[in-house]
């Protein structure tokens, strides 16, 4: 058995560092105290106890070790971030340090954010400034939606999904192969039927294959997730056809349940002109999306939208916290609707605005120079996500923290994403494609991305787009 070597716990997945452009402990080396060089390892990140003989002494020399620690992090998520283009989050984060003072109030939103509670540090006042703002986004008057400001997509996916469950138990919960992986949970979580629906090549979902498995199952309601935005491909599903087919089928308004789960793209779909929209205005029944991801809030969170006369088939009256039980978790995170609150009010429409053209013009950008260098790539429309080919360099692949699926790699243009970052990534990936594919010729992509999109010896000279 050969040495054990510790794994720096600040590595991907929990394996070893790379060692990609001399980053071997992905951290910068510090300096100790005694001058000397050193890296964190894993005993760095142990939670101890000990007696201390001297505890004004011990806990001063505890405060400067967690201290250092904490700062030789800050340094290495400084790093990560200048490198992170594959996941949908935004970096932009630096405003956020005005909040900072919030952080020594324990703020809990527990209970209905429209039901004030005996519990008073609580910040359900800006929680319902937040919810009337997307509200009005999406097109649903005041006295018509409820909400609340959820942990994440994943939460308000959850909790769309169960009230189309508690309005149609016996539905057949619909989605798309492409749609976000917490679809296929929530279904086994609430032991629902689920009809996987097969994509197109762009991500969409494929009406045609939905129309068929409507059909077939025309005895039972109709639970539709729509996607606003796939995960991988960043393809936005045809709310208005879907509609259409549900009619087509003969399903009646009382007969489906719609959610759109727009955690990625909801922030963009809605600042583009002559676009179909997804609003209230049409038959809809909840809309969610991710905090952390477009808008760049530090901590995971998002929004959940549904008509308001649907929240009383899960409301209970809790006696004790002196409000209704209508969300999905208990205690809720009381801070990000503050800092929600903020960014919405600094950044206003127009800041919004500015960030979505700059993210898709950067994503054209991004396309055209790939498809310059001859490299197998995708860009939907209204979309800020580029597919391309999957580098075969694992060590790359992380460094830029691209993801990954079959064939396929993608960048998800954010805010935080720069020209020059783009630069960068483009020259070491074109630099280095040189060494991967000597006589060896790139993968063919064609049935991934189209025959259009498609850059190898065979598809090259077949379409010019």
């Amino acid at each position: 058995m050969g040495p054990y070597v510790p794994v720096n716990k600040f590595s991907t997945n929990g394996r070893e560092p790379s060692d990609y452009d001399n980053q071997a402990m992905m951290i910068p080396d510090q300096i100790d105290d005694m001058g000397e060089k050193r890296i964190l390892v894993e005993q760095d990140f142990a939670v101890v106890e000990v007696e201390p003989k001297d505890e004004e002494s011990c806990a001063a020399e505890r405060l400067h070790h967690l201290t250092k620690i904490v700062t030789q992090f800050q340094d290495h998520l400084r790093e990560r971030a200048s490198n992170h283009l594959g996941y949908p989050g935004n970096h932009n984060c630096s405003h956020y340090l005005a909040l900072s003072t919030l952080l020594q109030f324990n703020i809990n939103n527990a209970g209905d954010p429209f039901k004030e509670s005996d519990h008073g540090l609580h910040s359900k006042k800006f929680e319902v400034g937040v919810l009337d703002w997307f509200a009005q986004l999406w097109g649903i008057d005041k006295d018509e939606y409820w909400g609340y400001v959820t942990n994440g997509g994943t939460e308000g996916n959850l909790h769309g999904i169960l009230m189309g469950r508690e309005l149609l138990p016996n539905g057949i919960l619909y989605t798309s192969q492409e749609s976000h992986y917490s679809m296929f949970k929530i279904a086994r979580m609430y032991r629902m039927d689920c009809g996987t629906i097969a994509s197109l090549a762009t991500g969409e979902m494929d009406c045609n294959d939905l129309r068929d498995k409507l059909l077939i199952n025309k005895d039972r309601p109709a639970i539709i997730n729509v996607t606003i935005g796939t995960t991988f491909k960043g393809a936005v599903d045809n709310l208005d056809l879907v509609v259409q087919t549900l009619i087509d089928c003969g399903f009646s308004d009382n007969q489906f349940y719609i959610h759109c789960d727009a955690a990625i793209s909801g922030f963009v779909v809605p600042f583009l002109k002559q676009v179909q929209k997804f609003t209230f205005k049409k038959p809809i029944g909840s809309v969610s999306i991710s905090g952390h991801k477009f808008l760049g809030c530090p901590m995971p969170c998002g929004v959940l939208i549904t008509r308001r006369r649907y929240i009383d088939l899960i409301s209970r009256n809790i006696e004790y916290i002196a409000s209704f039980d209508t969300t999905i978790a208990g205690s809720r995170n009381g801070h990000s609707p503050v800092f929600m609150w903020y960014v919405l009010n600094l950044k206003g429409w127009r800041g919004l605005e500015q960030d979505v053209q700059k993210c898709l013009r950067n994503a054209r950008y991004l396309r055209h120079r790939l498809k310059k260098a001859g490299i197998s790539s995708m860009l939907n429309e209204m979309s800020i996500t580029v597919v391309f080919e999957r580098p075969p360099d694992n060590e790359f692949v992380r460094h830029w923290q691209l993801q990954c699926l079959e064939n396929m790699a993608h960048v998800v243009v954010m805010p935080h994403v720069t020209v020059e970052m783009l630069e960068r990534f483009l020259s070491d990936l074109i630099r280095k494609r040189n060494t991967w594919y000597g006589k060896v010729q790139p993968p063919c992509l064609a049935e991934d991305i189209g025959i259009c999109n498609c850059a190898c010896p065979v598809h090259a000279c077949k379409c010019k787009n």
